[in-house]
């Protein structure tokens, strides 16, 4: 009898999960029970179960005490798709698109399906875009994201319990009719918090975490020098977040008057950005990040530091993305959907804000955190890596000012108090 029993429980488990994911695109807060817990949406376990239901390769990467932990899909380029600082219990990071998921639907322009941190190439718009092909004019029917940075899934070649590397081959041609021939690596790993210490040269101390550093490579495979008249490619790392009402982005900005350095930031991606969500200073930008309203607003390599970040006030959570300091001097390509006058004055650092279309549909809603890299020059054989890392924390104010004030140059009562 209590094998029939077990048995019988452990079918009412997988019916269960079955069930929920199933009713997900119904029900507006779903549920998965696993080993008798009960896995709420917008928590790290319930977004395991459901992404390990549709990518039959999924990989997660924990802490020893589980709290830290990453899911990864190889199916979706390596893309890391949420993240948590809570165990399965704790709030899930990353956006993802439940309805187009488990849909298994296949766009015919791009297939949003989310994830915290994805690996793009750039330039999206002008004579030099991969994603507008050749002669093609810069409208929607014509923009197509391609295959190898949309739907198609890379080789996992390397993996441990902290850390994974994933590899793909792929040819790409631009509006131009440039043919480019290249290999991708990407790494993905978890950092321990003494990793994070030693990067950010401070004592974590009693403050939860979640953080992982992303190695991304492109090499020239192909027998041509890669030149600025026929074209560069750059890449370009997105990161898609759940919003709250109370997200704020900040973007640290070197200080000096336009004349010399530039424009503090550039905000007219989708039109102008209301005056009521942003706000500039002379050592920072704050843009209001509630999935409300759409904009995009971007930093030139003049303007950037190392840092862009966000903090929850609703939910107590500072979020952070580091890069390599950009140089003044360093080109980074134009993602403008027009004929470019100037193709290699592009932003460095970038922070997108989901809202409503004209038609008054919505993809999300979700905000980004984006990076490029500079330029890619590259000669035959020849590489580049970008590394991007992304931390989350949650603590007091006065623990995470310890943070702010070091990267972001402000306190947590200042975001607080901008919008």
């Amino acid at each position: 009898m209590k094998k029939v029993s077990s048995i019988l429980m452990s079918i009412a488990i997988v019916f269960v999960i079955a069930t929920s994911c199933k009713e997900n695109k119904k029900a507006e807060t779903g549920k998965v029970v696993v080993k008798k817990e009960i896995f709420k949406k917008g928590t790290f376990g319930y977004d395991r179960v459901f992404l390990q239901k549709y990518y039959k390769n999924t990989i997660v990467l924990e802490s020893e005490d589980k709290n830290a932990s990453l899911v990864l899909s190889p199916e979706l380029q390596g893309r890391v798709m949420t993240s948590t600082l809570g165990g399965n219990m704790g709030r899930s990071f990353g956006w993802l698109n439940y309805d187009l998921i488990q849909s298994g639907e296949i766009k015919e322009h791009f297939n949003p399906t989310g994830g915290e941190e994805r690996f793009w190439i750039g330039p999206e718009g002008g004579q030099f875009s991969v994603f507008f092909q050749r002669e093609a004019s810069f409208e929607f029917k014509n923009w197509y994201v391609p295959s190898s940075i949309d739907t198609d899934a890379f080789e996992t070649v390397a993996k441990n319990k902290s850390q994974v590397t994933f590899t793909k081959e792929f040819d790409l041609t631009n509006n131009s009719g440039t043919k480019f021939e290249l290999a991708v690596d990407r790494k993905v790993s978890l950092l321990s918090k003494k990793q994070i210490n030693t990067f950010l040269e401070f004592d974590l101390k009693d403050i939860s975490t979640v953080a992982y550093e992303t190695q991304n490579t492109i090499k020239n495979i192909g027998t041509n020098e890669w030149k600025e008249a026929s074209g560069l490619l750059s890449i370009w790392m997105l990161c898609m977040m759940t919003p709250s009402p109370e997200v704020t982005v900040v973007v640290p900005i070197k200080e000096g008057s336009v004349s010399e350095i530039g424009t503090k930031v550039n905000d007219n991606y989708f039109g102008k950005v209301s005056a009521d969500r942003l706000k500039k200073t002379e050592r920072n930008v704050f843009f209001k990040a509630d999935g409300n309203s759409r904009g995009k607003i971007g930093v030139s390599p003049s303007r950037a530091t190392s840092f862009i970040g966000s903090y929850d006030g609703q939910n107590k959570v500072l979020t952070l993305l580091e890069i390599s300091e950009p140089k003044s001097s360093d080109k980074y390509v134009n993602s403008a959907w027009e004929n470019q006058k100037n193709p290699y004055k592009g932003d460095v650092i970038n922070s997108y804000n989901d809202g409503k279309l004209e038609d008054g549909t919505q993809m999300g809603p979700f905000y980004e955190l984006e990076s490029s890299s500079p330029a890619l020059a590259l000669k035959p054989q020849e590489k580049y890596t970008h590394i991007q890392r992304i931390y989350h924390f949650k603590g007091s104010a006065s623990q995470l000012n310890t943070i702010t004030l070091k990267t972001l140059n402000t306190t947590i009562e200042e975001i607080e108090v901008v919008f």
